[in-house]
């Protein structure tokens, strides 16, 4: 019998993992790694972690946390904080949470790594690709490129979050997602007119 790959699985959430997991288990031993230390206020982050402990301990699972620090995310998005979702803010947020999931994958001799990132609606399939393959060389740790919300993907993760009776959050996880939620908040004006004064200063070249 050919010998089972062992992949570690950074998850962002309990309802991104359900499907993915569906998915990746047929043909790899998964290790479920949750690191996301954008994910504010700390009761958010403890109760998206409360869903991925109920669903690894049904499905017999490892589970590994990684560290809450927050400090070192708002360093590393701090220059994009303004430019909203789907923006180089979240690339550089991707790539904060995939260079951890690597630097474990290679302490541990993990011999595949994955993210359930792309499973959202909202997140950047091709970005997430494109970053795990740089870490991808440069760890020389295979990555498994995916966009996990196609072919249904999204749909069956609400159909399983739903059946594990799994909460389902309101917005993406960080501080700034959630005040953007409010379109006529300080916040999400100042993101407004820094969005307008980039696509003006690149019209000027």
């Amino acid at each position: 019998m050919k010998q089972r790959k062992k992949l570690l699985l950074h998850t962002c959430c309990g309802p991104c993992l359900t499907h993915v997991h569906s998915v990746l288990s047929v043909e790899y031993d998964t290790v479920v790694f949750y690191y996301n230390p954008n994910i504010a206020p700390q009761a958010e982050y403890a109760q998206r972690l409360s869903e991925v402990k109920q669903f690894t301990t049904i499905h017999n699972v490892v589970l590994l946390t990684g560290r809450y620090n927050q400090a070192d995310w708002f360093k590393a998005v701090r220059e994009q904080r303004f430019s909203g979702e789907l923006s180089p803010r979240c690339y550089l947020c991707y790539s904060l949470r995939l260079k951890e999931t690597f630097d474990v994958a290679k302490q541990c001799k993990y011999d595949v790594v994955c993210t359930t990132l792309s499973v959202s609606p909202y997140k950047d399939a091709e970005k997430i690709n494109e970053i795990g393959r740089s870490f991808a060389e440069l760890y020389g740790i295979q990555f498994i490129e995916a966009d996990f919300k196609q072919n249904g993907g999204y749909q069956h993760s609400i159909v399983l979050s739903k059946q594990y009776g799994m909460y389902r959050q309101k917005y993406c996880g960080c501080v700034y997602s959630r005040l953007e939620r409010d379109k006529n908040s300080l916040w999400s004006i100042k993101s407004n007119n820094y969005k307008k004064n980039m696509i003006t200063a690149n019209n000027k070249y």
